[in-house]
């Protein structure tokens, strides 16, 4: 037996209709998503899962952020998961707030299994993935949509206009704060067509990296839109988006709360006896109860604000307790780790501590720093401050892993970087041979991206006070890696201002004004790396070069070759000359970084521009400090590791003691993003 429907057009259509809006509803909720099978996938119900599960419910859940940035980890080991959720700069809190939450519940179900995920919206970008993804500059995976309706305008003039717009936009957004990186406005043909663009970049990036990532997406627009009226390129890092309409709000930072309105009525002046009277009564008794009602209306909100206020400091301190947990080994695991602390694994000893090598369960190499026993500072406060430095991300700082607490023992684990340390190559007549120019070029660039993370790109405020060659390891592809950095934290040490009457770090890096007078600042390790850019290009030790029976001064050598127009004498005699101006031009720079007076000295930006960009005019730099071997030699002997990495088991130590400061470390000053 048949059974028939029938169904009138006007239903049928209305039926139509409501299916239309309903996909055109789900597929509005993204734009595109990228599911990387490359780096591998997760089983259900496995560490990886719940971690990453416990990382997106919880990410947007700090209401204090209202600038549409969130960047955090969880978890440890391979089982850690790093997440990047990023609002556009125009979107209020609370929506985007919701617009993540939205792509997480999309991402998850569209990427059932992988370890790294992407999903864009209109609005926002979400990611997550097994690796670092912090500070990092990445094009890929990319999406590009573009108006199909072609521009009024001449090709020639709309191109002209839309690149000038484009480009005033990425200096702007590039040096925006450590929260923002956006900018929007417009501009007119000379036919008056107007032209709207936005761009964005992850704030974790460095200004260089946010330049190099909006003009690789600017480069995209005549493959992708030419001569449309709209277009947009979107990456992981960054992204552009161009309309001939205005499709983007107000920019919005905070979200304020709109006080109610009040209001004042005014009624005319009555001449009879009896309204005057009945004025005076009401006027006052109104004015009572209007009174009681607002304080009774105060009480109630004061008293539901305070109730939400505490739901959400519980659940931040509930958060917290969760991240430290993932970043707290178990000291048996430590132990078995690095063989009870054996003899064999030890790596050095210095005024932390002793440091060892080990090898966990599932085949991970660490290295445990097994700090000394007389810090003042509680477990609490010590679990704090390695929350805040495990944050402090970059692919050109030594990464701390996570921390272990039993009775007085405080161990710091950090990833074990396999390469030695950078001067155990360049100051090695076998060795750095291992270093061509190409080579040193990149640990120059690394060094100084990472100092400039540090100084000013980072939560914290960064000064390191003890760079040098040394505390730059090299991993597998000789990339540079900044180590120690961040200790003073860690151990309690009193120097929280810009003035110490303890003087840290190492005899020929140091800053004049920090040798002699205790006064340190980020120009403080400006200076120390330029003495670490002449020793690379030199291939020489700051304490001296031979000259037959003569002894010269590294700075003074530089300087008087410098002046002399000679300084193709400074560099590496193993070199060859092909990369002439690019050794020059780092000679030149490392010789502003050592001046005499730090306020001459550049910051670590304008070092990474001029390291960047060859039609940057240098100024010509000052006499260097200490020169013609005026140091004073009158410097406390001082202790304090040098890291010169080798495969475990040989006989060579990683850390090795040399003369420096008792305790040895870098000062840091809180510096929200």
């Amino acid at each position: 037996m048949a059974v028939v429907v029938a169904v009138s057009s006007r239903s049928f259509l209305c039926c139509l209709l409501f299916l239309f809006i309903a996909i055109s509803q789900t597929s509005a909720q993204y734009n595109y998503v990228s599911c990387d099978n490359n780096k591998g996938n997760y089983t259900a119900e496995s560490t990886y899962q719940t971690n990453l599960n416990t990382l997106l419910s919880n990410l947007t859940s700090n209401t204090q952020i209202n600038y549409g940035f969130y960047n955090f980890s969880y978890g440890q080991n391979s089982d850690e998961v790093n997440a990047i959720g990023l609002c556009r700069g125009d979107v209020m809190p609370d929506e985007c707030r919701s617009c993540l939450n939205d792509a997480r519940d999309n991402l998850t179900q569209l990427c059932p299994n992988q370890k790294e995920a992407i999903l864009y919206h209109d609005k926002c970008m979400l990611r997550y993935s097994n690796r670092s993804i912090f500070g990092l500059m990445e094009t890929k995976p990319s999406y590009y949509m573009y108006n199909t309706n072609n521009a009024t305008e001449s090709s020639d003039e709309f191109n002209r206009v839309l690149q000038n717009l484009l480009r005033e936009l990425k200096d702007k957004a590039a040096s925006g704060d450590s929260r923002r990186k956006y900018a929007t406005d417009d501009n007119t043909t000379s036919n008056f067509q107007a032209i709207y663009g936005l761009v964005q970049c992850t704030p974790d990036l460095t200004q260089t990296d946010c330049n190099d990532c909006l003009d690789e997406a600017i480069k995209q627009i005549p493959t992708c839109c030419d001569e449309k009226r709209g277009g947009r390129v979107v990456g992981p890092s960054c992204n552009i988006r161009y309309e001939d309409y205005r499709f983007y709000e107000q920019t919005t930072i905070i979200d304020p709360e709109t006080p109610p309105p009040s209001t004042i009525n005014t009624s005319p002046e009555e001449s009879s006896n009896t309204t005057i009277i009945v004025i005076a009564i009401i006027v006052p008794a109104a004015a009572v109860v209007l009174v009681i009602c607002l304080f009774l209306y105060l009480t109630r909100r004061n008293a539901r604000k305070n109730h939400a206020v505490k739901e959400e400091e519980d659940e931040e301190d509930q958060n917290e307790i969760n991240i430290v947990e993932s970043l707290q080994f178990n000291f048996d695991t430590i132990r078995v780790a690095t063989e009870d602390f054996s003899d064999s694994n030890k790596l050095g000893q210095g005024g932390f501590g002793i440091v060892y090598w080990g090898r966990l369960s599932n085949g991970q190499m660490i290295a445990v720093k097994r700090l000394s026993r007389d810090s003042g500072q509680g477990d609490t406060e010590f679990k704090n401050e390695v929350v805040l430095v495990v944050k402090l991300q970059h692919r050109n700082l030594v990464r701390l892993l996570g921390f272990c607490l039993e009775g007085r023992e405080r161990l710091l684990i950090y990833e074990f970087v396999p390469n030695k340390s950078l001067d155990y190559f360049i100051f090695d007549p076998a060795m750095n041979a291992q270093l061509d120019w190409e080579k040193r070029y990149k640990i120059i660039r690394g060094i100084a991206r990472g100092l400039l993370y540090l100084h000013e790109d980072s939560q914290l405020r960064i000064i390191h006070r003890d760079l040098k060659a040394s505390n730059i390891l090299l991993d597998e592809e000789m990339n540079p890696k900044i180590a120690d950095f961040g200790m003073a934290r860690l151990v309690l040490m009193d120097q929280t201002q810009a003035n110490t009457s303890r003087i840290v770090g190492t005899y020929g890096y140091m800053a004049p004004e920090y040798a002699m007078h205790g006064q340190f600042s980020v120009k403080s390790d400006v200076f120390s790396f330029g003495v670490l850019i002449l020793e690379i290009v030199s291939g020489q030790k700051n304490s001296g070069i031979n000259k037959g029976e003569n002894m010269e001064d590294l700075l003074s050598f530089a300087w008087r070759n410098w002046k002399e127009g000679k300084a193709i004498n400074i560099v590496d005699p193993s070199l060859n000359n092909n990369s002439r101006n690019e050794m020059l031009r780092c000679i030149h720079i490392g010789l502003l970084c050592v001046q005499e007076n730090l306020v001459d000295r550049p910051t670590m930006a304008n070092i990474v521009l001029m390291l960047n960009s060859y039609s940057l005019s240098l100024p010509i730099p000052a006499e260097p400090a200490f020169y013609m071997n005026s140091r004073t030699r009158s410097l406390p002997e001082m202790q304090s590791w040098e890291y010169n990495s080798r495969e475990p088991g040989s006989s060579e130590a990683i850390f090795k003691s040399v003369q420096e400061s008792e305790n040895e470390a870098s000062i840091s000053e809180l510096y929200p993003r």
